[in-house]
């Protein structure tokens, strides 16, 4: 049954084995380690990074390491989608972000399918006198293989600017010559372009989840779920947080695996599966359930 009653958060003094739909307390490459090579079409997750956030002891990763790690288990033509940033120190950029980028490219495996921008809509916080606020991040869509699996633009469609317009005029040609365009309608919806603006989370008025120090919008992630994958598909968060990730999936009928290495955000993303997943009406929990999905033994190792 989909979406499932949430399984207890594992810990590492008693770890049972992995299994889909649930949150895993533990270290996110021992836990991909387990996986088996080319099961998960989509990955979403935002690392920490660059010391922005206090997570209440020094975690750290291998940014490398993990580029390897979730590039094996991916899927071909599957996607990994990462939302990170730069910090700032002596007025320069990290470029934490580029590194991961081009090592995940030059040393993993992936190929970069495009490099969008996520426009954060809200606070403008402190005065910035000797610098521009910062106001976005990166949303790294990395692929595995020739082109997507699945890619879903008409979710992400966004209104015309010049909706019932007739457009006319002139286009020029690769050799440079100049081509007449036949009159025709501007449609109503356009594909969006690479900047994608949201309201942060401390709009979304969920206190459960500003528990955790740092989280993204649930609508970004429902973004790219809808483009990338397809009900009952799965998806995996090797850092999960607060659990945005599985708790969008469970809503739209996705199968996850959530990753976390910090026992009291796991406290947190469990009781928000629970919370925001739990009251879903039978219908949906009746139709989640007729998709075929794989049995746990053929993910996990």
């Amino acid at each position: 049954m989909f979406p499932p009653e949430v399984a207890p958060v594992d810990t590492p003094q008693t770890t049972p084995r992995p299994r889909v739909n649930s949150v895993i307390n533990g270290d996110c490459l021992e836990v991909l380690r387990e996986m088996r090579p080319e099961a998960v079409p989509l990955t979403v997750f935002s690392p920490p990074y660059d010391a922005i956030r206090d997570y209440n002891k020094e975690w750290v990763f291998d940014i490398a390491a993990l580029g390897k790690e979730v590039f094996r288990i991916t899927k071909d033509g599957g996607m990994c989608a990462v939302v990170i940033g730069d910090g700032t120190k002596d007025f320069a950029k990290s470029l934490t972000s580029f590194r991961l980028a081009i090592d995940w490219c030059d040393n993993a495996g992936f190929r970069l399918f495009e490099n969008c921008i996520y426009q954060r809509d809200g606070n403008p916080g402190a005065w910035w006198n000797q610098r521009f606020r910062v106001d976005h991040e990166y949303i790294l869509l990395f692929l595995k293989g020739k082109r997507p699996r699945t890619f879903h633009k008409e979710p992400l469609m966004i209104p015309s600017k010049h909706a019932g317009k007739i457009y006319t005029g002139t286009d020029r040609l690769t050799n440079g010559e100049m081509r007449r365009i036949e009159p025709k309608a501007v449609n109503p919806l356009k594909c969006r372009g690479t900047v994608w603006k949201y309201a942060t989370s401390n709009s979304e008025g969920n206190r459960l989840k500003m528990k955790h120090p740092a989280t993204y919008p649930d609508k970004l992630v429902e973004d790219i779920l809808l483009c990338f994958s397809d009900p009952g598909d799965l998806v995996l968060d090797p850092m999960c947080g607060s659990g945005t990730t599985c708790v969008v999936a469970a809503q739209n009928e996705r199968r996850f695996v959530g990753i976390e290495i910090n026992p009291d955000y796991c406290a947190i993303a469990r009781e928000r599966l629970q919370a925001e997943t739990g009251q879903m009406s039978l219908l949906a929990r009746e139709k989640a359930a007729t998709y075929s999905v794989a049995e746990p033994e053929e993910i996990f190792l």
